[in-house]
C-alpha cells in the first residue's frame, strides 16, 4: 500500500471526522490538507514521504527539549519495561509531584489527570465545591479544553463553532465573559455576581489566540478581585508552565493564583495533567472531601517517568539564552515580513511567538481575529514546501526548543525571505 499524506487522508477521512482526531490538524484555516508525520527526533519532524521539517510547533508547545530527548527517551524505555499502567499509586507520581510543588510553590498538593482539559475541568468543579458557588468569570479567546462551560467563546480552532453545539445553555449561563486585558469588564461580573462567582480562570499569557501578553495590572487586579470577594484564581498554564519560566507563568509575573492547572510538558509528551493549589483547597477532593473526580490513567507510570525526567532536565538548561535567541530570531522573522511590504506585529515571550498579520497590536479576541488569515495561509503554505513546520492557523504560538540550531534558525529565516505574497 502507498504510504503518502494524501493516500492516508483519504482513509482517514472515511474513519474520523474530518480525517482528524482533532479539528485544527485538518488544515483548513490555511486551505490545505494535513500532512502525516512519521517520526520526530530534535528539532525536526519527517513526514510519511520522508521529507524533513523544521518544527516550530513542537506537539503544541510542550517539547520544549525537542523531540526524543535522550534523557527522557531512557527514563520512558525503563518506566515501559516495568508496566504501562497499574491503575494503583506508583513512586513516580510522588517524585513528579515532588518536582512540581518545588519549581511551583502554589501548587502545595495536587492530583494528576491524563489531559489539560481534564485538568481544567477538574478545577472547576473544585471551585465550585470549595466555595458552594456556580459561575466563572473565563475570557474571550482563552482556551481551556473542551468541556462544556469553557466552550463559550473559546480560542484556538474552537472559534470555528462559535456557541458550540451540544453545549446546553443551562451550563454556560454560568459562564461570564470578558475580553482578556478588559479588567473593568471582570469588575463589573463582580459587581452584579460578586457573591455567585466560584472563580476566574485565565490563561496568564493568552496561547490560543495566538500569544497575547497580559497588560501592566490585569493580572494583579485579577488577584485583588477574587481574594476582595472570595472567588478563586485559576491560572491554566498548560502551555506556560515550565516554558515563560521554571516557575511558569505565575513566577515570571509574580502573581499567585489559588490553583493551577499544568499539561503537556509535564509528560514530557505524553498524555498528562494536572491541577493543584493550596492544600485547604485541594483536600476538598475525594476522598479527604466531597468534590470527586478520578481517573484509572491518572498517574500513569511512563507519563510520570516522561515528565520528571523532562523537569529535571529543564532545570539544566539556560533560559535566559533561549529567550534572547527567540526574541533575535522572531524580530528578524518580522523584519523580513515588513521589508516585503507586509503589516506585521510581534508578541513575544520566552521562547514563544506569534506574527499577526496586522496593523495594530493584538492584545484580545477581537484583535486577533481581525488579523489577514488569507495572508497567513499564503506564508504557511510557502514555508511548508521551504520545510518550515508552522501551527496551521494563524491565530496559534509558535514555539522554539532548546534544540533548535542557529543553522536551523538561519534556514528558517531563508525560508521567509523566498516568499512571495
Amino acid at each position: 500500500m502507498v504510504m503518502d499524506s494524501k493516500t492516508l487522508y483519504a482513509r482517514a477521512q472515511q474513519l474520523m471526522p474530518g480525517g482528524v482526531n482533532s479539528p485544527l490538524r485538518a488544515c483548513r484555516y490555511v486551505n490545505s490538507e494535513p500532512v502525516f508525520i512519521d517520526r520526530a527526533a530534535g528539532a525536526y519532524l519527517w513526514d510519511v514521504e520522508g521529507r524533513q521539517y523544521i518544527d516550530y510547533v513542537l506537539s503544541w508547545g510542550p517539547m520544549l527539549l525537542g523531540h526524543c530527548d535522550p534523557e527522557v527517551a531512557e527514563a520512558v524505555y525503563v518506566a515501559v519495561n516495568k508496566g504501562t499502567s497499574y491503575g494503583a499509586p506508583c513512586e513516580g507520581e510522588v517524585s513528579l509531584a515532588e518536582e512540581i510543588t518545588k519549581l511551583i510553590p502554589s501548587m502545595e498538593m495536587m492530583r494528576m489527570v491524563s489531559s489539560g482539559t481534564e485538568a481544567t475541568m477538574s478545577a472547576l468543579r473544585l471551585a465550585r465545591g470549595y466555595t458552594g458557588r456556580d459561575k466563572v468569570v473565563k475570557f474571550i479567546g482563552n482556551y481551556h479544553g473542551h468541556n462544556d462551560a469553557f466552550l463559550a467563546a473559546a480560542g484556538s480552532a474552537a472559534q470555528a463553532v462559535p456557541g458550540t453545539p451540544g453545549v446546553p445553555d443551562d451550563i454556560v449561563k454560568h459562564t461570564l465573559l470578558a475580553h482578556y486585558n478588559d479588567l473593568e469588564a471582570v469588575k463589573a461580573h463582580f459587581k452584579e455576581s460578586g457573591d455567585e462567582i466560584a472563580c476566574v480562570i485565565v490563561e496568564p499569557a493568552a496561547g490560543n489566540m495566538g500569544l497575547v501578553l497580559p497588560e501592566d495590572g490585569f493580572l494583579q487586579g485579577l488577584r485583588d478581585l477574587c481574594t476582595k470577594h472570595g472567588a478563586l484564581l485559576i491560572f491554566d498554564e498548560v502551555i506556560t508552565g515550565f516554558r515563560v519560566s521554571l516557575g511558569g507563568a505565575q513566577q515570571r509575573y509574580g502573581i499567585t493564583p489559588d490553583l493551577t492547572t499544568l499539561g503537556k510538558i509535564i509528560g514530557g509528551g505524553f498524555p498528562v495533567g494536572c491541577y493543584g493549589g493550596k492544600k485547604e483547597i485541594m483536600e476538598h477532593m475525594a476522598p479527604c472531601g466531597g468534590v470527586f473526580q478520578a481517573g484509572t490513567l491518572s498517574g500513569n507510570p511512563v507519563a510520570m517517568a516522561a515528565g520528571l525526567a523532562t523537569l529535571k532536565v529543564l532545570q539544566k538548561r539556560d533560559y535566559d539564552a533561549l529567550e534572547a535567541r527567540t526574541r533575535e530570531f522572531a524580530t528578524a522573522l518580522t523584519g523580513i515580513l515588513k521589508d516585503k511590504g507586509q503589516a506585521v506585529t510581534l508578541n513575544h515571550i520566552a521562547s514563544a511567538f506569534t506574527i499577526y498579520f496586522s496593523e495594530v497590536p493584538v492584545t484580545n479576541m477581537a484583535e486577533s481575529s481581525a488579523c489577514n488569515g488569507d495572508l497567513y495561509a499564503t506564508f504557511w503554505k510557502q514555508m511548508q514546501a521551504q520545510g518550515i513546520n508552522l501551527a496551521p492557523a494563524g491565530f496559534e504560538c509558535a514555539f522554539t526548543s532548546f534544540v533548535h540550531t542557529d543553522e536551523d534558525l538561519e534556514k528558517t529565516l531563508e525560508a521567509a525571505r523566498n516568499v512571495t505574497f
